[in-house]
């Protein structure tokens, strides 16, 4: 019901958006945006508009979320997924332009702890997870659908841990949902992406998971088949070029 909730907000604000921005002039291209990259793609949205180009509106969310919201009809230009089985989903509704579809970024995966946890654990097979948590849960993105929460699962999976801590996961909604457990001490342990623990000075990061026990974290980027903004393909053609992954990589992603 939440989730409903949240959806049809979503949807009545942008659907107010053109309303709101009439008498402003030219309106900046709606982006969908993985949760994970609120600080970068606001630093790269900002050095569009100092371009003295309309400024795009961002809104970020779980790629799982934010693909239904796409599928349920939310007038969007862009759209940047955490991983490519969610672009996959809304590409296989025809929903976007597949000419558009492009590899952004890549980025790693982390296990974090609160600042005052000091508790060291060595990431590797059969690592003690379970019995560091102790009574605690462990903080991650919802295994079933959010793109950090299913990277995470597939490598606590392969590393013969998944079966000891299912129990003590606690899903958040979205990557940042998880960090943010664990920045109020409400979690010991967190799995998040590398530039998520980069982005807060209330955790740190215990260890880095081979990247070879989860697939591939990808980020790609494709305009919506509906968008009608004038400005969003060479908005999207920016945060592609060099100057535009440079901002990226600053904030700690990857790109390729």
């Amino acid at each position: 019901m939440l989730r409903a909730i949240r959806q049809s907000l979503f949807m009545l604000l942008v659907a107010l958006l053109p309303l709101a921005s009439a008498h402003a002039g030219e309106r900046g291209p709606l982006v969908l945006a993985a949760a994970s990259l609120q600080e970068a793609l606001s630093d790269a949205a900002r050095a569009w508009a100092a371009r003295r180009h309309a400024a795009p509106v961002l809104s970020f969310a779980s790629s799982s979320a934010l693909a239904r919201q796409i599928e349920a009809g939310a007038p969007a230009d862009l759209f940047i997924s955490a991983d490519n089985e969610w672009m996959d989903h809304v590409a296989g509704k025809r929903l976007i332009r597949p000419d558009t579809r492009a590899l952004l970024l890549s980025n790693r995966l982390v296990l974090v702890a609160p600042v005052g946890n000091r508790r060291a654990l060595r990431i590797g097979p059969n690592f003690p997870l379970a019995r560091a948590l102790g009574n605690g849960r462990l903080a991650m993105g919802d295994p079933d659908a959010v793109p950090a929460g299913k990277y995470g699962k597939a490598a606590l999976t392969a590393l013969g841990v998944w079966g000891s801590v299912e129990s003590k996961v606690a899903r958040a909604d979205n990557v940042r949902g998880a960090l943010a457990l664990v920045e109020r001490g409400e979690a010991p342990f967190g799995i998040v992406f590398a530039t998520d623990a980069r982005a807060s000075a209330k955790v740190r990061v215990v260890g880095v998971f081979p990247e070879s026990t989860h697939p591939p974290i990808r980020y790609p980027i494709a305009t919506l088949k509906a968008s009608t903004n004038a400005g969003a393909e060479a908005f999207r053609r920016f945060l592609l070029s060099r100057e535009g992954k440079a901002i990226f990589v600053r904030r700690g992603f990857a790109v390729r």
